[in-house]
């Protein structure tokens, strides 16, 4: 009994998030037209995940690797009832933070992400204040949602689309060691 309910809220999800991603194309909300670039060498980068999953750890790991810069985490639920919103309103307040807070330095990118889960763990990231606060932002923005095989509507809509939070970190940052060899 319990398969069957699951069965059933997969392909619920999965007709919502297809209704949706058909509504946003038509829209525009996926050209290209409106892909920011992402900067060589970023002072800061913004990171919006939780702080209780192996994304951050993941992301900050591969920074320290690569290119180490300044970080501004911002942490938020990526699962459950109000994680969408933590996420949309994330976004929305990092992208103001000139008129909130002066001394803190906007990051050159935001990376927004978490890890693998199943499609309803990863709803959030198909929420529609999501979607448009992605497209809105005017700090370039990396989706690293899921693993590999996962696609959310936030990957469209971003600037760039990273398969998983580690390689978010690999694409905002050039690697110093290779830098520094030529």
């Amino acid at each position: 009994m319990y398969v069957v309910v699951v069965v059933v809220n997969v392909v619920v999800c999965s007709g919502v998030v297809e209704e949706r991603r058909r509504l946003f194309a038509e829209e525009g909300l996926f050209n290209e037209e409106y892909k920011k670039s992402l900067p060589f060498i970023p002072e800061v980068i913004g990171i919006v995940t939780t702080d209780s999953g192996a994304a951050f750890d993941d992301i900050i790991v591969r920074i320290k690797k690569r290119f180490p810069v300044k970080i501004l985490f911002y942490p938020v639920s990526v699962q459950g009832p109000e994680a969408a919103g933590q996420i949309s309103k994330a976004i929305k307040s990092i992208n103001n933070l000139p008129q909130l807070n002066k001394s803190i330095q906007v990051p050159d990118i935001l990376i927004v992400g978490r890890g693998g889960g199943s499609l309803e763990d990863l709803m959030a990231f198909n929420e529609e204040e999501v979607v448009r606060a992605i497209f809105e932002s005017e700090i370039p923005i990396i989706s690293a949602v899921g693993h590999e095989i996962d696609n959310s509507l936030s990957d469209y809509v971003a600037d760039v689309r990273a398969p998983t939070p580690t390689a978010a970190a690999e694409i905002a940052l050039p690697d110093m060691s290779v830098l520094k060899k030529n």
